[in-house]
């Protein structure tokens, strides 16, 4: 009896857990319908028109194949996307470098608020304000490197105008704009790791070089993939800063799939071809995102 009453009484004591789905389905509702609109249904939109031949002033036809069939016997395809490889490999790789040396110092050297948001400071200025400037001071007659250099006795460089010259020159004024912005990043990674870690390192008698191959680069593996991968997606789809000074020249030397894929939108108004180049370098970008993910184990931690 007792038992009986005790369950009767505290059974309507008991808290109900409240329901939040409905609020949740609020909050999410404006970037759900932001994400249909601005990307789902464009997306979708442009596999389509990539089976078809459509311009601005008829209607898009079925094609099937065609565009595709056409981009793999491309010349100035396959050109675009040698040219985009280089400019990735370039700008991918000298970025992680100095980034990553930029966060190992800031975790050794200083604990300064101050010099961390300087870091920043290039990754604040616009790509297209950053290329106007480099335009400019990597000018071949009046840029103020191409003076200096022929004030030390060496002949004037065409840092825009060289075949040569194009893409590392674009690499470059990325990497500058970029490689503060990544080395937060792996500054964030870095203060994840034990210091524990370190000091147990420091008196096995470890030097600095051995504690970074030995803790650092293994411990940060989850972060440096993770930064990677977004670094090499936004590589590969540069386009603003060759827009503003090389408009894809000299020759398509600096002419990346972007650049091509703009031009045959709105230079030529072959919307259907571009569609197809475009759903190429979506598939391009998934394959490397996948197999740089599943090879870097982006997913797991030494730490656990």
């Amino acid at each position: 009896m007792s038992t009986a009453t005790t369950t009767t009484r505290s059974a309507p004591g008991r808290r109900r857990r409240k329901d939040d789905t409905k609020l949740a389905l609020l909050f999410i509702a404006p970037a759900s319908v932001g994400l249909l609109v601005f990307l789902v249904w464009p997306l979708l939109t442009g596999i389509y028109y990539s089976f078809t031949e459509y311009t601005t002033l008829t209607p898009p036809v079925w094609v099937g194949l065609e565009n595709y069939q056409r981009m793999l016997a491309d010349p100035v395809f396959w050109n675009s996307l040698k040219v985009t490889v280089l400019y990735v490999v370039l700008n991918i790789g000298i970025q992680t470098v100095v980034a990553l040396l930029m966060a190992v110092l800031m975790q050794r050297l200083t604990q300064s608020t101050l010099l961390r948001s300087l870091v920043l400071t290039p990754y604040l200025v616009s790509n297209v304000v950053a290329a106007l400037v480099f335009l400019w001071i990597l000018d071949t007659q009046l840029g103020i490197v191409n003076i200096f250099l022929q004030w030390v006795g060496f002949d004037p460089v065409a840092f825009w105008a060289s075949e040569t010259w194009v893409i590392p020159t674009v690499a470059l004024v990325n990497v500058w704009r970029h490689m503060g912005y990544t080395a937060l990043l792996l500054f964030a990674g870095l203060q994840s790791i034990p210091t524990y870690l370190y000091e147990a390192a420091r008196t096995e008698g470890a030097g600095e070089w051995a504690q970074f191959r030995r803790i650092t680069l293994p411990l940060l593996r989850p972060i440096l993939a993770l930064v990677l991968i977004m670094s090499i997606i936004g590589s590969f789809q540069v386009f603003d800063t060759i827009s503003v000074t090389t408009q894809g020249g000299p020759a398509d030397a600096s002419k990346v799939l972007q650049m091509y894929i703009y031009e045959n939108a709105f230079g030529q108004y072959q919307f259907g071809y571009a569609s197809a180049l475009s759903v190429a370098l979506l598939l391009i970008l998934m394959v490397i995102t996948f197999a740089q993910y599943f090879a870097s184990r982006a997913g797991q931690s030494d730490l656990d």
